[in-house]
């Protein structure tokens, strides 16, 4: 079967007369968009980092895939209409961040070999020493790098949102966040609790990330997931010692709902219960494995269970019908089919186009 054409991508604005969006593509720009960053309401910053990744690496190739892939999304959408009209564009892949995560990559390799580094390794362990310090540098950078991009995306007025990588890639956006929103909660649709004290040894490990979030971020009041289904014992006491700050739906309870049937058992009950517990300013952080497994099969850590496309989708779209305020997302650890095809990337992109969606329409 042939390939479905790409929209024409050359113009330089889709604002500009004579823009067809349902016309094949043949440019660079995400979604097939020429909206010159400067002009987009909304600025979608990559993050080709993925150093900490456990189980298997790849998802710092993932913003370019998604990049790519986009081209074969169409513009108008069922929730949101024509998205594309509020105008989106994305920053370049930034080359020097691709480079430190190949290195600090290396470096990672050999604590996890190791099955993580304990302060006691670190007593008797050179290598492993100066593997953890290199790791942890780079991460530090990444977040420089992320806290840099958001502050000038903000100062123009424009919606900041993250493309990774790893999911430890938006510390810094999340805090930026965090500063001029004081009390802003954050939907985590995610198949982890991410909730590890320096998993592995790794101070920004994937792992961590909310962790690091809740531990550091005085303006981030709560935190909403939605999915989890893989969690460890202290992840576990971290929310029931968090006095309400952490609210998990578990993907096994919301389950149980739905087969218990009756009124509560239906999505839209559930999601409603989920909208309920955010306040009314929200980052929304879309880790892809939080979907079903066959929609994201060569992400860092795949595990069963999870949301289908539509229940992500409705849930997204009750948020933005909420009157909450989505400020800023993030979406992290698509990573590139290992067999070379495009699934994976196909999937992130259109799960990318319905936070931009949400977002967009959540300001209205």
């Amino acid at each position: 079967m042939p390939s479905k054409p790409r929209r024409s991508r050359s113009r330089r604005a889709p604002a500009e007369p004579g823009f067809d969006p349902d016309a094949v593509a043949t440019g660079t720009g995400l979604f097939g968009l020429s909206t010159p960053v400067a002009d987009a309401a909304l600025v979608v910053i990559p993050v080709p980092f993925d150093a900490t990744t456990s189980y298997r690496p790849g998802t710092a190739n993932g913003p370019a895939a998604v990049l790519e892939a986009s081209a074969q999304v169409d513009l108008e959408d069922l929730q949101y209409g024509a998205i594309w009209k509020s105008g989106i564009a994305m920053l370049p892949t930034p080359r020097p961040i691709l480079a430190l995560s190949k290195r600090a990559r290396r470096a990672a390799e050999l604590v996890i070999r190791n099955g993580g580094v304990t302060p006691r390794d670190l007593a008797r362990a050179r290598t492993h020493t100066r593997a953890l310090a290199a790791v942890n540098a780079a991460s530090a950078a990444v977040n420089r790098f992320v806290g840099a991009e958001t502050k000038r995306i903000l100062d123009r007025g424009a919606i900041p949102a993250l493309l990774g990588g790893d999911h430890a890639s938006p510390f810094a956006l999340i805090e930026a966040l965090s500063k001029r929103h004081p009390g802003l909660g954050v939907l985590q649709i995610d198949a982890h609790a991410d909730l590890r004290d320096r998993y592995e040894g790794f101070e920004w490990s994937h792992a961590s990330i909310f962790h690091n979030v809740l531990t550091r971020l005085a303006g981030v009041s709560c935190l909403v997931q939605v999915g989890v289904r893989d969690f460890g014992s202290r992840e576990r006491e971290f929310m029931r010692r968090s006095k309400g700050r952490v609210r998990c739906f578990f993907d096994q309870e919301l389950r149980d709902r739905g087969f218990d049937g009756g009124p509560r058992g239906t999505w839209k009950s559930i999601c409603r219960d989920i909208v309920r517990a955010l306040p009314r300013t929200v980052h929304v952080s879309f880790d892809i494995d939080g979907l079903s497994p066959e929609l994201c099969p060569d992400t860092g850590t795949p595990v069963p269970g999870g949301l289908s496309f539509a229940e992500a989708s409705h849930l997204l779209h009750a948020l933005a019908r909420s009157g909450r305020r989505i400020v800023g997302f993030d979406l992290c650890e698509v990573a590139p089919d290992r067999g070379g095809g495009e699934w994976n990337a196909n999937v992130g992109a259109r799960v990318l186009y319905k936070l931009i969606g949400a977002t967009l329409a959540s300001r209205r």
